[in-house]
């Protein structure tokens, strides 16, 4: 069955122009040109593969949307790029930090737009069919529920995170650069620079509190995520 591909814009002659070629990419669409329309419509059943989500809409912000769909649990793990005229880099941080797998600025070229979608729902699916549960040490990690623990506590990653986690701790004592996160990451041509790398690693460590020592600085390469859970306090 082809992907469901919710797009939510509120300008009419944008929306039927992406409906029409997202249709002729061969995938089944859902449209909203509000806030409210865009919530009811992800959280029909099944619930869409991937959202495009215009942050500017009449009633809520997109912003607003994001965060109420990833805090549904139907909606949690569902991709969402954002599709906006508000290209600052400010913008795209905040974006990435409320649960925004992607992030596109208008105008854009409907071509990039459509590898971005491949790449994105190429991504969740892979994410979705990992294994079992991974444990580090004190860290448990289960890929298809979306879900990490420290010790028993719960602790609540956005989608980039968890992505960014879960990277790191396949290439377990390799040095990752800021670009080549960037690139696997954030994604294709991702349009963010270097400093928000560490920006969400940042973030990411304190979230993980005492296991964030996990994740070391390389000073002037990037990072690793350490070899052995007792490397720490080496």
């Amino acid at each position: 069955m082809s992907p469901i591909i919710l797009i939510v814009e509120d300008e009419k002659d944008l929306l039927t122009t992406l409906d029409y070629n997202l249709e002729r990419e061969g995938y089944r669409t859902r449209t909203a040109a509000t806030g409210a329309e865009a919530l009811a419509q992800a959280f029909l059943d099944p619930a869409p593969d991937l959202i495009l989500l215009d942050l500017m809409l009449p009633d809520l912000p997109g912003t607003e949307v994001c965060r109420r769909l990833r805090a549904d649990e139907r909606t949690r793990d569902v991709p969402v790029m954002m599709v906006t005229a508000k290209g600052s880099e400010i913008d795209r941080v905040v974006g990435f930090e409320i649960g925004a797998d992607d992030y596109v600025v208008k105008p854009f070229s409907l071509r990039e737009l459509l590898l971005r979608v491949r790449a994105l729902l190429r991504r969740a699916r892979t994410v979705a069919e990992e294994g079992d549960e991974l444990i580090f040490g004190r860290l448990r990690v289960d890929p298809p529920g979306h879900r990490v623990w420290v010790d028993d506590d719960e602790k609540m990653l956005t989608a980039l995170e968890f992505r960014l986690l879960t990277t790191f701790h396949a290439r377990r004592g390799r040095v990752q650069t800021r670009e080549t996160l960037l690139s696997d990451v954030w994604g294709y041509q991702a349009d963010v620079t270097t400093r928000t790398v560490d920006t969400h690693v940042k973030r990411l460590r304190e979230k993980l509190g005492d296991a964030g020592a996990y994740v070391e600085t390389v000073r002037g390469v990037g990072y690793r995520f350490r070899a052995r859970p007792d490397e720490v306090g080496e």
